[in-house]
């Protein structure tokens, strides 16, 4: 397979197209895409294919077992998809990722193999729908996307990742565990956002996790994690970790963040070891003066899933400002809702005054920001990562 390489740095650092043109190109761009989101698995086959015989170095960059690195990829792609017309996330989002991906050693020329294999699949798998209107509005945008996120690796100095020693490993469940790290530098983050991890039992095979609380003064991040059916590092963090492992720790992304000149009020929803992101920006609150009212939805399928309930309990019977409500989908909790997330938040209320955070699987995410949209909320006020569990 061979393909030529196209250079995007002349590419202009913002989409140019005002008013109707630039709808018409996100148009162009989501249209396109879900006419072959069905194919998403072959996609990133024939993607990964290209890259690596556009660019062969750039197969040292990722794990041998690819399966999981292809869902990561348009996960990623269907996120930016839907950012395509919101020009101020998309960008912090990229901005995020760019300073991400040095720790994978990307060149600055690997950005035009990927451009060149991204065009070059969803050509192969829109056949006649590739026209030149769609090519032109995916090659602006990947333009966009590849100068952004080259701009804030320039910008990256020193080592791109810190050290963490494991200080405590717990299973609170049969398929959950709480661990501790300490990181050998300072490491500056905000309540709700998330990192890269690497761990010595699953090398190269990076993956996010949101630490559960604030920023403290001795240092430590705590991870909530679930293993996950097939999943190699998530099973490996709950089952095979040790205290006195190293990992290593990317810097912080994500939009899951709370200032204190923000005083709406909040409605948290937490799906599973979601919780962590929430959790430390209540963790965060708590410091505060004066606190906006949150109300937060935990759920998951069984009670035994709800693995931080008691402490929350707790938590909200001390706090006036805090209201919890558990959800399940089987079995039955105190004081709890029956149903999926979703339902339970909208059977509540309309919640037409509140900021809406929304954590968990990607499959939660997407049933709730659904069910969300339906009802009548306006998107600018749901705020969600793409978040990518094994």
């Amino acid at each position: 397979m061979t393909a030529k390489t196209v250079n995007h740095e002349s590419l202009p650092a913002q989409i140019p197209l005002p008013g109707n043109e630039s709808t018409d190109m996100a148009r162009l761009i989501r249209d396109s895409f879900a006419a072959v989101e069905s194919q998403a698995q072959e996609i990133s086959q024939y993607f990964y294919g290209a890259l690596f015989s556009i660019a062969p170095d750039t197969r040292d960059l990722f794990p041998i077992n690819m399966s999981t690195q292809r869902s990561r990829l348009l996960r990623a792609l269907v996120y930016v998809v839907q950012m395509v017309d919101r020009p101020d996330e998309l960008a912090t989002f990229l901005t995020q990722l760019g300073r991400d991906h040095c720790k994978f050693d990307v060149l600055t020329r690997h950005y035009d193999a990927v451009g060149t294999a991204l065009l070059a699949a969803l050509k192969r798998f829109l056949k006649d729908k590739w026209t030149t209107d769609v090519e032109i509005a995916w090659t602006t945008a990947y333009g966009v996307v590849a100068h952004t996120m080259k701009e804030a690796a320039a910008g990256v100095t020193g080592r791109p990742w810190w050290y963490a020693t494991v200080i405590k490993h717990k299973k609170v469940a049969r398929d959950i565990a709480i661990i501790r790290v300490r990181p050998d530098k300072p490491f500056a983050y905000q309540a709700g956002n998330y990192v890269t991890v690497e761990i010595p039992q699953r090398l190269r095979l990076w993956r996010n996790l949101s630490p559960a609380n604030a920023p403290r003064e001795d240092g430590y991040l705590e991870f909530h994690v679930r293993s996950i059916e097939g999943g190699w590092v998530s099973r490996a963090i709950v089952n095979h970790v040790n205290e006195g492992d190293i990992w290593r720790v990317g810097p912080p992304m994500g939009v899951l963040t709370v200032q204190q000149s923000e005083q709406r009020k909040l409605l948290m929803i937490a799906g599973g070891t979601g919780l962590a992101p929430l959790a430390a920006i209540i963790d965060d609150l708590a410091n505060w003066k004066n606190n906006p009212p949150v109300h937060l939805f935990f759920g998951g399928r069984r009670p035994e899933d709800l693995y931080g309930l008691d402490q929350l309990r707790i938590l909200a019977a001390t706090t006036p400002w805090l209201t919890v409500t558990p959800v399940t989908q089987e079995g039955t909790v105190t004081g709890g809702d029956r149903g999926t997330l979703a339902t339970a938040v909208i059977q509540r209320g309309l919640w037409e005054d509140h900021d809406i955070f929304v954590s968990g699987s990607p499959g939660m995410i997407r049933t709730t920001v659904a069910k969300l949209l339906g009802a009548g909320i306006d998107l600018a006020r749901i705020n969600y990562d793409p978040f990518t569990l094994d």
